[in-house]
């Protein structure tokens, strides 16, 4: 699990038209927001993804950098970034599921084809959403099990308002006995 105010594990990926992505290199004034997506076979994926492509922009005011990553090799990345008409989202792919469980996303085995025809990979990672800081520690974090029942990110660009405004912590940090 991790754990708020501490480091997050480190991301290595290439993107589709962006270079290299490292997340500990990001030079982005408040953080990143990585979004972990099943894959080009999820139709929720692909609506998450346009809504997340709309709030870019949002993101950039607030000196937050965007990335949506999946396990994906480059041609379903590509396919994925077409179907949604990214022009500012950055995807990165081919994320190891090594490195998918070190960020504490849940593994997934096929089903064979979704209900949109497109065969879903032997293996891949269910949805993820974290909001990491500058110096790479764990800000926000949101794992599922599902495709279903995602975090909105209108209300993330609200509590980025908050936090920003409020000078809020990273919430969640005690490790503690109990």
């Amino acid at each position: 699990m991790l754990i708020p105010r501490q480091k997050t594990p480190a991301l290595q990926l290439p993107t589709l038209d962006h270079g290299a992505f490292d997340v500990s290199a990001e030079q982005s004034e408040r953080g990143t927001v990585i979004c972990f997506y099943r894959g080009l076979h999820c139709p929720i994926c692909a609506t998450y993804l346009t809504e997340f492509q709309k709030r870019v922009a949002d993101f950039t005011e607030r000196g937050v950098s965007t990335i949506a990553v999946s396990s994906d090799g480059k041609e379903r990345a590509r396919a994925m970034a077409d179907k949604i008409g990214a022009d500012t989202l950055r995807f990165a792919y081919d994320l190891p599921l090594t490195k998918a469980r070190e960020w504490g996303l849940y593994i997934s085995t096929s089903r064979g084809k979704t209900s949109i025809g497109i065969e879903e990979p032997a293996l891949f990672s269910e949805p993820g959403l974290f909001l990491i800081t500058p110096e790479q520690s764990l800000y926000y974090g949101a794992v599922q099990t599902m495709p279903f029942v995602r975090p909105h990110f209108s209300e993330l660009v609200g509590a980025l308002d908050f936090a920003i405004k409020n000078n809020y912590p990273a919430r969640g940090e005690y490790i503690g006995t109990v």
